[in-house]
């Protein structure tokens, strides 16, 4: 991905500027169309969409509908990678049981993977 974009960047650059020269004030070259450059345009937008746009949008649904699916009983790790059992849910927080005897309250958002069952083992 890094390399189509540095790639798109470096064609940009070197192309860019003199295809600037050759417009003026957004004024097709003498005999010219300014089609190609709105494909162009749209072709980059598209590209930035499905690379960047889209994969994020995706990421961010999976991780509501983890927050969603959280219940008491969940082995889950949290982004700090604390592995534990969730022993309560609140709205915004959750209690969670990392050894006998020792909870611990996170933010849901904390939660970064469901973990399968028996993976926390009881200390």
């Amino acid at each position: 991905m890094r390399k189509v974009l540095a790639g798109l960047s470096i064609w940009a650059l070197a192309g860019g500027s003199a295809f600037a020269e050759s417009m003026s004030f957004g004024q097709p070259a003498a005999g010219g169309s300014s089609l190609p450059s709105f494909l162009m345009l749209g072709a980059l937008l598209l590209v930035f969409y499905f690379m960047l746009i889209r994969p994020q949008m995706r990421r961010n649904k999976e991780q509501r509908e983890l927050m969603n699916s959280i219940e008491a009983g969940d082995e889950v790790m949290t982004t700090s990678g604390i592995y534990g059992k969730i022993s309560k849910v609140e709205d915004t927080s959750i209690t969670l049981t990392i050894a006998k005897g020792v909870d611990i309250k996170v933010q849901k958002q904390a939660i970064a993977n469901m973990l399968p069952k028996g993976s926390v083992v009881d200390a």
